[in-house]
């Protein structure tokens, strides 16, 4: 059965879609940008804040779902420079940690919502 996942910790959806959904075991985390939940302000002073603001909020919507970073199966990242992989990767590696990390794709794009310069979606195995 499908189940809308939302929490307050991750900032609220600005169309019709879901923060997250669940189905059966498997949990789809709809692509998040770097909003900061608590201040509703854009966090993109260089790309490796913007980076960490983002994969806390996908990590607040992975709680949400009981479940933690170690559970994802696949990432999306989408960017609008790939000449910052490198920061991108950098900050990534603080949140994806151990010896089985998802499968992931990082996709260069032209415009991204609100002009900002990474979303990242993931895909994660529920318990």
């Amino acid at each position: 059965m499908k189940k809308v996942i939302n929490t307050s910790n991750a900032p609220l959806p600005v169309g019709p879609y879901s923060q997250a959904i669940s189905f059966g075991n498997i949990g789809f985390v709809s692509g998040q940008v770097a909003i900061n939940p608590e201040t509703k302000e854009l966090v993109n002073d260089t790309i490796e804040k913007e980076t960490t603001q983002v994969l806390q909020n996908v990590g607040a919507i992975l709680t949400e779902m009981g479940a933690t970073f170690d559970d994802v199966l696949k990432v999306s990242v989408f960017v609008k420079d790939m000449g910052q992989y490198a920061q991108i990767n950098s900050v990534y590696a603080r949140f994806f940690k151990g010896d089985t990390p998802p499968a992931r794709e990082l996709v260069e794009v032209a415009k991204l919502p609100l002009n900002v310069n990474i979303e990242i979606s993931v895909i994660v195995g529920l318990k």
